[in-house]
């Protein structure tokens, strides 16, 4: 089997994510590349650009793993992305276990506040964002809630 390289892993993203559209409207995938841009090493950007499809398409993990993906990746994938009703605190806490997808967890968080993105949402949306955001990288921080 051919090594799985970052340039695999953008495009199956590219594939994954087509047609979605983010809550201001614009294409998807422009979200994953900037996070990966947010980030350093091959294992990094790969999480970055790979980070949402799990939870936000119906690629999976055994799909990632038959294609090759670096288990210090599918590790990563895995520990960022989110289970179905898990509560936020147990989903951190697996985040922040994981160096590569801690890495990244700030990267798209970062990228989620980004005046640009923020700039496209309501007031109200963007405020339940910022205060949703603020906890997760206090909790990231190893710093006691603020609720």
């Amino acid at each position: 089997m051919r090594t799985f390289t970052l340039d695999d892993a953008i495009q199956l993203a590219r594939r994954a994510h087509e047609g979605q559209l983010d809550k201001s409207g614009r294409p998807y995938i422009a979200h994953p590349l900037r996070v990966m841009g947010g980030v350093t090493g091959t294992h990094q950007r790969m999480t970055a650009v790979l980070h949402d499809v799990v939870e936000d398409t119906d690629v999976t993990l055994d799909d990632l793993a038959r294609l090759g993906c670096p288990p210090e990746v599918l590790a990563a994938v895995a520990a960022i992305s989110k289970e179905p009703d898990e509560p936020q605190q147990r989903y951190l806490d697996r985040v922040k276990a994981n160096p590569i997808a801690l890495a990244v967890k700030r990267a798209d968080i970062a990228d989620n506040m980004s005046a640009d993105r923020m700039g496209r949402l309501d007031d109200a949306t963007q405020e339940r964002l910022r205060r949703k955001y603020h906890e997760a990288l206090r909790h990231l921080d190893g710093q006691p809630s603020s609720s």
